[in-house]
C-alpha cells in the first residue's frame, strides 16, 4: 500500500556520508580521502590558490610539513602556473596532488616515492615558513 503522509522512518532518510579523518600513522591510501578532502575545502574556502596555501592547509590538517613537496607558482618568467602539485611522503608512498587555481579542478593519486625519497620530480620550492 503507498504511504500517504505521517512520520519519516529510518528508511526515508538518507544516511549522511561520514566525513575523511586524519590516519595517524595511517598509509598514503588510508589518507587520500582526508588529504582530498582537506584540499577541496581550502580552495572552497578561497584558498589553496598558491603553494604555501596548500602547504599550510595540509599542515594544520595534521600533515607533515617536512614531508611535503609543493611546486612554484610562477615560472621563472613571472606568469602564473597553470596548475599547482603538492605532495606528502608517507612511508614509501605519496599523497599527491594537483589543482588548477583558476578553476579549482584537481586531481589527487596515491603514487610510490621515487629515487632519492621524494615525491616530485623536477624544481620544487623550498617550504621555509
Amino acid at each position: 500500500m503507498p504511504r500517504t503522509g505521517g512520520a519519516e522512518t529510518a528508511a526515508d532518510t538518507p544516511t549522511p556520508t561520514p566525513s575523511p579523518v586524519f590516519v595517524a600513522g595511517g598509509t598514503a591510501e588510508q589518507n587520500l580521502p582526508y588529504f582530498r578532502s582537506t584540499l577541496d575545502a581550502a580552495y572552497a574556502a578561497g584558498g589553496a590558490r598558491d603553494g604555501k596555501s596548500l602547504v599550510d592547509a595540509l599542515y594544520s590538517a595534521g600533515f607533515d610539513k617536512t614531508a611535503m613537496q609543493v611546486t612554484y607558482d610562477q615560472s621563472r618568467t613571472g606568469v602564473a602556473a597553470d596548475s599547482l602539485m603538492v605532495s606528502v611522503r608517507i612511508g614509501d608512498q605519496c599523497l599527491i596532488g594537483q589543482i588548477v587555481p583558476s578553476s579549482g579542478e584537481s586531481v589527487y593519486d596515491v603514487e610510490p616515492v621515487v629515487d632519492g625519497g621524494i615525491c616530485l620530480l623536477g624544481s620544487t620550492r623550498p617550504i621555509d615558513w
